[in-house]
């Protein structure tokens, strides 16, 4: 690798470079058996992105319609503890919210297939603190899914 090489890796990103260079990292999902592309492959950041605006818009509705008159006290207070509440209870039970069925997604556990209950309590509880989400391995899972031992997938 040349200086120029090494000087405008920093423009393409540190995994472009290092493939570049002869590494082979594979895609995401790999590691985990899962499929490249399609059904029971890694969902990308755009759509898990796009299924929390809609289920965020859901339970503001809901807290608007059902609880307040106020947006401002069902935007702060009610719509993010129905949001929890709807996340623990839907992903617990049938692997998906209804803004991940909408872009076709579903949470599964790495060893059973099937989230229980108490792991997508701790999962919710992670995603609600803001900084595991954030905070990405190279399959593309964020911290809550990795201590959760869990998976975002399309359907």
């Amino acid at each position: 690798m040349d200086n120029r090489q090494a000087i405008g890796s920093w423009l393409s990103g540190p995994r472009a470079a290092a493939e570049e260079a002869g590494a082979d990292f594979g895609y995401r999902g790999e590691q985990l058996g899962l499929p490249e592309e399609g059904p029971g492959s890694i969902a990308r950041p755009g759509r898990r992105l796009g299924a929390l605006a809609v289920d965020w818009g859901l339970c503001l509705l809901i807290a608007y319609g059902l609880i307040t008159q106020s947006y401002n006290d069902a935007a702060q207070v009610w719509a993010p503890i129905i949001l929890f509440v709807l996340m623990v209870l839907t992903v617990g039970t049938l692997g998906f919210t209804p803004g991940k069925r909408l872009f076709g997604l579903r949470v599964v556990a790495l060893d059973t297939g099937q989230v229980n209950p108490l792991r997508a309590l701790l999962r919710t509880v992670l995603l609600f603190l803001a900084i595991p989400p954030l905070i990405w391995d190279r399959d593309g899972r964020g911290l809550h899914d990795r201590l959760a031992r869990t998976v975002e997938v399309r359907i």
